[in-house]
């Protein structure tokens, strides 16, 4: 290589060296921009939460301002003959845009004077409408007010076992409390002294006095059913608490405040006794279910129907037969359908007829001496329940 085409060559590298090294200190000097995804939107309150909580607290943001705290207050005499006031909490619920409230009859029965408190702490004055110690519910009312908010009401014909359950209420007087569980059983029923509540719904939601009267929800917000009774050996929670179903708690409702009572249907069988097929074979009519009649009322729709009781008593050898502590009565008509449904034992048969309204005619299936016949018999009020 002659000695111009060498020093040719370095140059050029070197020219190409110091051009490289002078767009590098150009390159590096420009500021560096960054493309990055953009940032996450900020997470709502309740995001982390699991689907459960959320749903509490999605129902008890909606539910409880409708939810109220109930003082009743009585009047007794003391020891000293002195007339002293006795205070008496519960819970109940705005059931209309009127202000009528759904509670329990043992919160309010025997008030001289009733207060409620909404969420927030608003206190107002509330005024019996009416009560119904049958079914254990009561009717009392507010002045509405602007904000005044009502439970949604559900139905109560489509529960199932299972579902979520969420109380509120006012255990020991803590207001507003909520607590959730679920539905363990239908169709319960629950004896107190002589009376039975039939048709209740079961929940292990912690139900505990004070809770009487509060609502009963599902995971919609919907109110299923009225806070009634805890089954318990000690007076507290025992993961057993009752409620009325809303259907059932509605119509009574609707009857309170409509005419200041619940109104029965009525049809007069005063006395019976639940026929099983062990019983019935030893009748002789085979393996039949049903009612057996005993007595029917005089002038009762039963009786104005041509339906009879029974005239003799059953013997084996020279004793009376007893079935479950009572003396078998013999000769009586044996209820066994209502308006074309089967019935195995008194509950059944009652439940429909109560499920009825007064005026309605039901068609009674029976059986006399062995062979089946029917009747319609229009129902009336039952006057021994009027308040």
């Amino acid at each position: 290589m002659s000695g111009s085409r060498k020093w040719s060559v370095i140059i050029t590298f070197v020219v190409i060296f110091l051009a490289g090294l002078i767009f590098g200190l150009w390159y590096h000097r420009q500021p560096i921009t960054v493309y990055a995804p953009p940032p996450p939107p900020s997470p709502s309150k309740y995001e982390a939460l699991e689907s459960g909580e959320a749903v509490v607290i999605s129902v008890y943001r909606t539910v409880s301002p409708a939810v109220v705290n109930i003082v009743a207050t009585s009047l007794s005499v003391n020891y000293w003959m002195q007339v002293v006031p006795q205070v008496g909490q519960g819970s109940g619920f705005v059931i209309d845009a009127n202000g009528h409230i759904l509670t329990n009859n043992h919160v309010v029965s025997n008030a001289e004077d009733l207060e409620v408190t909404f969420l927030g702490e608003r206190k107002i004055k509330a005024k019996l409408v009416g009560k119904d110690p049958v079914s254990d519910l009561a009717v009392i009312r507010v002045e509405p007010f602007s904000g005044m908010m009502v439970a949604p009401l559900g139905n109560s014909d489509d529960l199932v076992v299972g579902q979520r359950a969420i109380a509120i209420g006012n255990p020991f007087g803590f207001q507003h409390t909520v607590t959730a569980g679920f539905l363990s059983a239908l169709n319960r029923d629950l004896t107190i002294g002589q009376r039975t509540m039939m048709g209740l719904i079961q929940t292990d939601a912690a139900i505990n006095p004070g809770n009487s009267g509060g609502p009963l929800i599902n995971s919609r917000g919907e109110v299923m059913g009225i806070n009634t009774a805890i089954y318990s050996q000690t007076g507290g929670f025992m993961g057993i608490g009752l409620a009325v179903p809303i259907n059932k708690a509605r119509k009574v409702a609707d009857q309170i405040i409509k005419h200041g009572r619940m109104i029965y249907p009525w049809i007069g069988i005063q006395s019976y006794m639940d026929l099983e097929p062990r019983v019935s074979e030893l009748m002789g009519i085979g393996k039949v279910r049903g009612v057996l009649i005993f007595q029917v009322s005089q002038n009762s729709p039963a009786a104005k129907a041509g339906l009879k009781g029974g005239n003799q008593i059953a013997y084996y050898g020279n004793r009376p037969v007893v079935i479950d502590g009572r003396p078998l009565i013999l000769g009586g008509d044996v209820v066994t359908a209502v308006d074309g449904v089967p019935i195995s034992n008194y509950e059944e048969f009652q439940a429909i007829i109560l499920g009825k309204n007064v005026g309605d005619t039901v068609k009674i299936t029976y059986l006399r001496d062995g062979k089946e016949a029917s009747v319609d018999i229009k129902l009336t009020e039952d006057s021994r329940i009027r308040q």
